[in-house]
């Protein structure tokens, strides 16, 4: 079939005019090694790494097409967790700036992410409610917890404990056992929302915040377990919980667990710190040594705590001691010691609270060796501010270090303008108007404004017109970046504006039910001897309604105007006088568009719907659902019947106005689109959103047919209906607080898919050597094609040595993954292959593959199956195929390769396929032998990585040896360990005293 009508296709070629988004949280990253100067910050499907100091965009850790919602850097600084809307997370290098791991187990936004101290586990809290604990090293999902019955705001790993503490919408706070991997506390001390969670003094303390200025503290002691509960007693306990939580529901400090010996941890509420503000915490968190606390709410200022160590809070109570004996001595009383303690207030005191210029959505903070502590604020209006606050002072004052402001619009750009040249594009915001280099995409004016709701380039390029919503017209010269003249135009909004034609002028439409007219002109002001641009007003058009919106036909014959009773009155120009009326839209038209040839005008409307108007009469041609809510904008390409469309539902689409088809959607905005703008030539949109993005699509070579493009959409709802299908489950399992980490994608399905096709190669070309067995028996000799190459076995070293034709040491040749047996069967008795013959032709795959044996093919297949979807894409797999498998899997791991892979398959299968598995009696040879090349292998493996170990600590102690130093953290602990000995040691003696 050819192609009827060819297309170009349009493309995402920049996104700019953004700072940072305000739905993630901030984070310090180490960018070469430097601490508290880099700040990454998510930038819709991005992130942003910016330089603080030099105020300059460092990295782009480029995104898919999901928002990000989450932040969380690792330990060593070496990487950037990214949790996503969709639930997924990527793990970014730094160093790269590419996603090496990406984990799919969430079914809605990350809500929370957190490294544990080591760095090797990521565990993630999700909307979904369910909390996930992944494997970072192995690139795997280790397990999911359930047990929030709202969306998870906070996870906190405990260092000293396998522990895990998460806080959700749901009031709780629950702890988790990660050894055991099931929640063993539960705190209810909240009545409402538990939006915060912080970690204080040596992990002793927990900070909660909730939606009331109360900032609750937790004292927290560790129990050792005498012995560990049987399985079924504690399965009762927890059964007994909820008649626990009725009957003390007013105990503040309750906790779910009933015995003693079966808890790890005791938690009691010690007291409150209230905050200054009285709205909901938003952020709570500590710097990475816990020494400082700081928080903020829905508004504008942060405040920041000081949290005593153990040694300050001994030196405050001794001194506190002394002048309570002072007292005493004074008063002649007794017992002096016995009242004396620190209040709450005065172990973790208030430093101070900084004032942002906006709201804060989140922060991060770090401490320096110095004492000085570095603060970083994203705002909700496109700012990021940081400051530095030196606590050794006698009142600390925090000092704005840095603004990042120039990189975009404080508030939604609502009006957008090409430059004729297409060089420059204007937005303008409710504060301000910026002109930006298309190709650079630097700002380069930014001109205080009104609150602008259309715009223009003046011919020439050199002046701008914005119309405002409190219906003046300002004029703005670019080459000083001034306003040169602003005229009360409209007694209401000024909503749209339309240069005319042969660019003498232009007209404004407004809220006061006006069309005006106006003309360029040269006047002479009495201060300058040079004339300046100004603006004339020569005719006017009263209608009966607000006019939303106003074009001119191209021949400048005649005007449309767009009414808000839903119609569009057309008027001759040079008499005013009514020439048509285009009503059928049910709510007013927002946008229309007149194309270059003057005889097709489109028009959108709040209603969702574009109709395409005939010129000539007025008649509808046809009328498209075009987006799912309001429809925004809507503008021609030059010199074509093609037209964008920009919607609420936060899409840009093109049209076909000849056709009446849609010829492409241009998906990248997270939030209603306000406006775009074409360029003259055709070749650029530029659009603008409520997420503060401006977004440039560039005309591509690329040839876009409807077929293809509609087979496209079809597999793109296909895959999103395939993550939003019920999960595989298996088969006997109830759904308890523990399950699997990952989700079923599109991904595992074609991972699992690939499985299979694998093995049924397998079982055909293990077929195909069956009947040449038969046809060799018949035949009563070897049977030989000799236009087929030797398979080659990869992955061994081995000698060939051509003796009388033939290839020897095919034991050798059996490591690579072919037993003798099938070598004896490719050639003679003794296991040698003749040269350059093999019994018949070998599959193209296994060719590509560097003539493989079937078998290696198979474990090919099983290598390049993603970590993360490994126990997903076997869940998928049928049983028909599993048999195949375990005898494969006996074959690889007795060669002895890629054992810890083929373990870990091989115990999810037996796993999940126990009950067929054990009835099958063809298969329990295969577990036997299993049972035994298994035990062997792993115990080897075993021995290996004790070996290396064993090494590694040798080569340690050398090297300490010869340096004269220890490593630092066994230096660390040995001075921690000192510390406590000797406080111990001075109780002692204040006992004894």
């Amino acid at each position: 079939m050819g192609l009827t009508r060819q297309y170009l296709r349009y493309g995402p070629a920049a996104l700019f005019g953004l700072v940072a988004s305000a739905r993630g949280n901030a984070a310090f990253v180490a960018l070469r090694g430097e601490r508290g100067r880099c700040v990454a910050v998510p930038a819709c499907e991005h992130v942003f790494v910016w330089d603080t100091r030099k105020g300059e965009k460092v990295l782009i850790l480029k995104g898919l097409k999901q928002e990000v919602s989450c932040l969380c850097p690792s330990p060593d600084g070496l990487h950037l967790a990214v949790g996503y809307e969709d639930g997924s997370i990527r793990v970014f290098n730094l160093l790269s700036g590419e996603a090496n791991i990406t984990f799919n187990g969430h079914k809605a936004a990350v809500t929370a992410l957190q490294y544990d101290h080591l760095g090797g586990r990521l565990v993630s809290g999700s909307k979904d409610t369910d909390v996930i604990v992944w494997d970072v090293i192995n690139e795997s999902g280790l397990y999911r917890l359930r047990g929030h019955k709202d969306a998870v705001t906070q996870v906190l790993f405990l260092k000293e404990k396998n522990l895990l503490v998460t806080s959700g919408k749901d009031t709780l706070v629950k702890w988790w056992d990660l050894g055991t991997q099931h929640c063993f506390k539960t705190l209810v001390g909240h009545r409402t929302e538990v939006w915060g969670m912080a970690l204080i003094s040596e992990e002793k303390r927990l900070i909660t915040g909730s939606a009331d200025s109360e900032l609750r503290v937790w004292d927290i002691t560790y129990i050792q377990e005498v012995k560990d509960p049987d399985e079924p007693e504690s399965k009762k306990s927890k059964g007994s919980s909820p008649g626990a939580e009725e009957n003390i529901e007013e105990d503040e400090t309750l906790e779910l667990d009933e015995r003693p010996e079966e808890r790890l941890v005791k938690c009691s509420k010690v007291g409150s710190i209230m905050r200054e503000g009285r709205d909901r915490i938003v952020t709570l968190a500590t710097d990475r040594t816990g020494k400082i606390l700081a928080c903020h709410g829905t508004d504008a200022v942060l405040e920041v705590f000081s949290v005593l160590s153990e040694e300050e809070v001994q030196k405050k109570l001794e001194k506190k001691i002394k002048k309570a004996k002072k007292k005493a001595k004074q008063n002649s009383e007794e017992d002096s010691e016995r009242n004396v303690e620190l209040s709450l207030q005065e172990e973790i005191q208030r430093v101070t609270s900084i004032r942002a210029s906006s709201k804060i959505k989140s922060f991060d903070l770090i401490l320096s060796p110095k004492g000085e502590l570095k603060i970083v604020l994203l705002l909700q209006n496109n700012i990021i501010e940081s400051y530095n606050l030196n606590l050794s002072a006698q009142v600390p004052q925090a000092v704005c270090a840095s603004k990042i402001t120039i990189g975009g619009h404080r508030s939604d750009v609502r009006t957008l303008a090409f430059s004729s040249d297409n060089i420059a594009i204007l937005s303008a915001a409710a504060e301000s108007v910026k002109i930006w280099n298309r190709s650079t995409l630097q700002c380069i004016r930014t001109m205080d404004c009104e609150y602008a709701l259309c715009s223009l380039f003046v011919p020439g390029d050199r002046q701008v017109i914005v119309g405002t919503k409190t219906g003046k017209l300002q004029l703005y010269d670019l080459a000083s970046g001034s306003l040169m003249e602003a005229l009360n135009a409209h007694d209401g909004a000024v909503w749209s504006i339309a240069l005319s034609p042969d660019q003498r002028g232009f007209v404004t439409g407004g809220a006061d039910k006006c069309v005006k007219f106006w003309e360029f002109e040269l006047v002479k002001d009495e201060s300058s001897v040079q004339k300046r641009l100004s603006m004339k007003h020569v005719r006017i058009l009263q209608l009966d309604e607000d006019v939303l919106c106003v074009r001119y036909s191209p021949n400048q014959k005649l005007l449309a105007v767009s009414l808000l009773d839903c119609t569009v009155k057309i008027f001759y120009i040079d008499t005013l006088k009514f020439f048509l009326s285009l009503y059928g839209h049910k709510l007013p038209v927002l946008c229309m568009d007149i194309s270059y040839d003057g005889t097709l005008i489109a028009t959108g409307s709040a209603d969702r719907n574009v109709k395409i108007w005939g010129l000539d009469f007025g008649d509808c041609h046809r009328s498209l659902f075009a987006h799912d809510d309001s429809v925004m904008y809507l503008q021609f390409v030059a010199k074509s019947h093609l037209f964008f469309t920009a919607g609420k539902d936060s899409k840009i689409k093109q049209w076909d106005a000849d056709k009446f088809e849609h010829i492409q959607t241009l998906e990248g905005h997270h939030k209603e689109v306000w406006c775009l703008a074409l360029s003259p030539n055709g070749d650029y949109v530029v659009s603008a959103s409520h997420d503060k993005s401006l977004r440039l699509w560039e005309r591509t070579r690329e040839p876009l047919v409807l077929e293809e493009e509609r087979e496209m959409q079809r597999e793109a709802e296909y895959e999103e209906s395939v993550a939003k299908e019920e999960q595989p489950v298996v088969a006997g399992e109830t759904q308890g607080e523990t399950g699997l980490a990952g989700k079923k994608t599109i991904e595992t399905i074609k991972a699992a898919e690939r499985i299979m096709e694998a093995i049924e190669l397998y079982r055909e070309e293990m077929a195909k050597l069956t009947e040449h067995k038969a046809i060799c028996k018949a035949a009563g000799k070897e049977v030989k094609d000799r236009n087929v190459p030797v398979p080659r076995c990869v992955g061994v070293s081995f000698q060939l040595c051509r003796l009388g034709g033939k290839v020897q040491h095919a034991d050798k040749i059996g490591t690579a993954g072919h037993s003798k047996d099938l070598l004896k069967s490719f050639g003679e008795q003794d296991g040698t292959v003749p040269w350059g013959m093999v019994p018949f032709p070998v599959n193209p795959i296994l060719r590509a593959y560097g003539n493989i044996t079937p078998s290696a093919y198979v474990l090919e297949v099983f290598k390049k199956v993603k970590s993360s979807e490994l126990e997903e894409s076997l869940l998928v797999l049928p049983f028909s195929y599993v048999p195949d498998l375990l005898r494969l899997f006996n074959e690889y791991i007795h060669l002895g390769s890629e054992v810890e892979l083929l373990c870990r398959a091989l115990l999810f299968l037996l796993k999940i396929h126990f009950g067929q598995i054990t009835s099958n009696h063809m298969l329990v040879t295969v577990i036997e032998n299993l049972k035994k090349t298994t035990i062997s292998r792993v115990s080897e493996a075993r021995d290996v990585l004790g070996f290396n170990m064993a090494g590694l600590q040798y080569l340690k102690r050398e090297i300490e040896a010869k340096d004269e130093v220890t490593f630092f953290a066994d230096a660390t602990d040995r001075f921690e360990e000192k510390k406590r000995k000797r406080k111990k040691k001075e109780k002692m003696v204040l006992a004894v005293l």
